[in-house]
């Protein structure tokens, strides 16, 4: 799968090991969205814009609080996870926020989390989901912050630990390789103010250990294990003895802090 400007994602939707960083994700990080939205006022008849979609978790639980008044429009580059049966309120649709152009509907809520950070032309697909709000409609981005938290494991205990960092960094590389702001989450609040957003709010979470983190990584490290050979970042045997770390289940393992921020449009 290519994206804007010619370059292949690292974290390709494509291949098999994405649907178990969908689960892992939603796992992590849907009951802080759900939580959001819920703030947001969503309710019956909302219609709303689901960008970079990925796996179907929010897309479902968003058709069930829209009803069948509602409309939720889920979008990616690839939606090949998105399920093929038709489902009232919900139209899937392919589509590059980064260069297409925005949905010409107005919408109560535009939501997308972990996207824009891996999106090269980030400034102008935020402002594609801005025009594509009607007046007052929330916007809810969410977006990590590598930078802040660089390390797998905060807790560098030993040398499972420390291969596990290293292993990290040679990740966060890939992905700055590939134009991906590692420092965006932060930015996210004075973005929406400077984009004319009123109301703008933001927390940030943050999980240091829990069985999805541990399938996150799993499933995260085998999807690049060939870019990060390729790149001269890692060996297979280090990866391979990693990976038996992680299967071991005694490693605190973390993400970047996830940092959602909202705001109205006037």
């Amino acid at each position: 799968m290519m994206r804007s400007g010619g370059h292949a994602y690292l974290l390709d939707n494509q291949q098999a090991e994405a649907g178990r960083r969908f689960n892992a994700l939603s796992t992590l990080f849907d009951p802080t969205t759900f939580r959001h939205i819920e703030r947001l006022g969503i309710g019956s008849g909302w219609r709303c814009w689901e960008v970079g979609a990925g796996g179907s978790s929010v897309v479902d639980w968003l058709a069930r609080k829209v009803g069948p008044t509602g409309r939720v429009l889920a979008t990616d580059i690839d939606t090949s996870w998105q399920t093929s049966t038709p489902r009232t309120p919900v139209e899937v649709r392919r589509h590059d926020v980064g260069v297409d152009e925005p949905p010409v509907e107005g919408f109560d809520l535009v939501h997308a989390r972990l996207v824009l950070v891996h999106v090269p032309d980030r400034e102008r697909a935020l402002a594609s989901m801005i025009r594509a709000l009607r007046p007052g409609g929330r916007l809810l981005i969410e977006d990590a912050d590598p930078a802040l938290q660089p390390l797998l494991c905060p807790d560098e205990s030993g040398p499972e630990q420390q291969l596990a960092n290293r292993l990290r960094h040679g990740f966060r590389s890939l992905l700055a390789d590939r134009g991906a702001d590692l420092s965006y989450g932060r930015k996210l609040p004075r973005l929406l103010r400077e984009a004319g957003m009123q109301r703008v709010e933001a927390d940030a979470y943050f999980p240091l250990t829990s069985p999805a983190c541990t399938a996150l990584e799993a499933a995260t490290v085998e999807q690049i294990r060939g870019s990060l050979v390729e790149a001269g970042l890692a060996t297979n045997e280090e990866i391979d003895r990693h990976l038996a770390n992680v299967a071991e289940g005694t490693m605190d393992l973390a993400t970047a802090p996830l940092i959602s921020t909202w705001g109205r449009k006037p």
